[in-house]
């Protein structure tokens, strides 16, 4: 296992199409996905997509652990937010709803940002692991939205192309800070 170097917005292998893995169970994938998860995890990552390891094959990784629920933008995107490490090789999403639903979201590869971004709130994905066995699962929340900016990035897409409005997009320090700020009002109303 190794710590792949992140490719950052501006590099052409992001803006590509990632190509479909021939065969999900071969020891190269399994050797990728090791190294994709220590590098999300090193990175402090809530997911990874194979060509931000300069590899060009349709390959995600995520988890939505339960402490990413204090990220959320509002309640309804709690909402059956958690997911446990999940390694999707050839990924689906099929949209449930018409339904979206604004969120920050930051990405690996577009570091030191965040940016509100428009996302459908149900979804269903599908794809295989490298075991070879098919997963299948409905998601909403942030469980959703990872899924979708994972999956996006297989398709050349970074989260600033997905936002409508770019005066949304700001320094993760800011985005603290008005975090800080809100938590600080709550506390201020329980009072």
């Amino acid at each position: 296992m190794a710590i792949r170097k992140i490719a950052r917005m501006g590099h052409p292998v992001l803006k590509g199409i990632a190509k479909p893995v021939p065969d999900p169970t071969a020891p190269a994938v399994k050797a990728l996905v090791a190294d994709m998860i220590e590098t999300m995890i090193d990175a402090n990552g809530a997911g990874l997509a194979a060509p931000q390891v300069h590899e060009p094959w349709r390959i995600v990784i995520f988890q939505a652990p339960a402490e990413r629920a204090d990220e959320a933008a509002d309640a309804a995107e709690i909402f059956d937010h958690t997911a446990p490490l999940t390694v999707l090789v050839n990924p689906e999403i099929e949209v449930l709803t018409a339904e979206t639903e604004k969120g920050w979201e930051g990405c690996l590869s577009v570091p030191g940002l965040r940016g509100a971004v428009p996302r459908a709130t149900h979804i269903r994905y599908r794809g295989v692991t490298p075991e070879g066995a098919v997963i299948e699962r409905e998601a909403r929340g942030f469980h959703a939205r990872v899924v979708q900016h994972e999956c996006d990035h297989l398709d050349g897409i970074l989260y600033p192309q997905r936002m409508d409005d770019l005066s949304e997009l700001i320094f993760e320090s800011e985005a603290r800070a008005m975090l800080a700020a809100r938590i600080e009002g709550d506390e201020a109303d329980d009072r």
